[in-house]
């Protein structure tokens, strides 16, 4: 157990933007709430082996769409999500945990957590962002008798798009529920849900996922005076990814949809090859200019900035842009449940127009749980 810092959220944004894969959010909201987080008390940092099995543990995070907006979350609805949902759980809830890292989605929970007397979990439901609540449950998709309770909180108060809901049902249905009230609240939410023992947990986590980003942004933050290059290479070396290609941007063509950005950025790379990155809310797939797959989710997957070896978010890939484009193996990171679970590709197969299980699944041996 330690004490997370200002130095910390500085790591944690910055490593876990690369985990982003071109989503998890902002890199201006996640300093805003991690600073706010710190400064309003000591959020403690936890790895799930220090808890005892039956210790309850939930999810925090945000639901939407990185390019919407027309939302807002304030640090409040954070915090009125997670209260909600101890108001509407028959128990006591010990820790909070992220679906995933991101831009703000690494310390999702942090702030909840040190006004209200949490602790922070290192695990993540998927040590990358994706697109949907099931592809970070740890396999509670598959579960059909399982009941949670899932809470979300946010939008516009002057505009009368703000929102408080509670649901109690299957994860898969429910999280749909939460996906229509991010849309209906301007594209982005905030949301508190699954509670679940600490044993479930260690079984089905992407296990240290928080101390990941923050080692992973610490060597990123020392990099940054030597230049763009060294900050590439830095995050290259460190994750022990590989770089696809460095091109140019000739064509962004991504569109909202229901709380989702789904489309295609194309980056021309030197022999005038094309890279053709697949977009639903994160990068989900890579293809070459002849079609040939080149990395699919859960490899991590994520574009830097030419001029600065950052992260780029999709929301603000420009065409004209140089990007690096990175892959990490799926080998190379630790993996959930959820990234296993069969049930949580099909939708996005469909919204995406292309295949992702059967490399997904190439080299990784299919979980489906079908009890807690």
């Amino acid at each position: 157990m330690r004490i997370l810092t200002e130095e910390d959220v500085w790591a944690a944004v910055r490593g876990g933007s690369v985990f982003a894969s071109g989503g998890g959010g902002w890199v201006d909201h996640g300093l805003q709430i991690g600073n706010a987080a710190v400064s309003i008390g000591q959020p403690k940092l936890v790895s799930v082996d220090e808890l005892p099995d039956d210790a309850i543990i939930i999810t925090a995070t945000a639901i939407g769409a990185p390019a919407g907006t027309d939302w807002q979350m304030l640090g409040t609805d954070y915090i009125k999500a997670v209260q909600l949902l101890q108001e509407n759980y028959d128990g006591k809830i010990v820790g909070v945990m992220t679906p995933q890292n991101g831009m703000s989605s690494s310390i999702n929970g942090w702030l909840p957590a040190a006004l209200l007397g949490l602790v922070v979990v290192d695990a993540t439901g998927d040590i990358r962002a994706h697109p949907t609540g099931k592809m970070g449950s740890m396999g509670l998709a598959g579960i059909q008798d399982y009941e949670t309770v899932q809470v979300v909180v946010g939008g516009k108060r002057e505009t009368g798009s703000y929102l408080e809901l509670v649901v109690k049902g299957s994860p898969a249905k429910t999280s749909n529920i939460l996906r229509t009230a991010a849309d209906q609240a301007g594209g982005f939410i905030a949301s508190a849900r699954h509670p679940l023992p600490a044993s479930y947990i260690k079984k089905h986590a992407a296990i240290g996922g928080i101390s990941i980003a923050i080692e992973l942004g610490k060597a990123i933050i020392a990099a940054q005076p030597e230049g763009a290059e060294h900050v590439i290479n830095t995050i290259v070396n460190h994750t022990q990814g590989t770089l696809l290609g460095k091109g140019i941007v000739t064509e962004r063509n991504v569109h909202y949809s229901g709380a989702f950005d789904i489309g295609t950025i194309t980056v021309e790379v030197p022999g005038g090859e094309a890279l053709t990155l697949h977009v639903m809310n994160e990068y989900m797939a890579v293809d070459d200019a002849k079609g040939n797959r080149l990395t699919t989710y859960p490899d991590v997957i994520t574009t830097l900035s030419g001029e600065t070896g950052l992260p780029v978010s999709i929301g603000h890939v420009k065409a004209g842009a140089e990007l690096a484009v990175l892959s990490v193996h799926k080998s190379k990171v630790p993996l959930s449940t959820s990234v296993k679970d069969p049930s949580v590709y099909p939708e996005v197969e469909k919204a995406l127009g292309i295949s992702l299980a059967e490399y997904a699944f190439d080299g990784v041996e299919p979980v489906i749980v079908d009890k807690l």
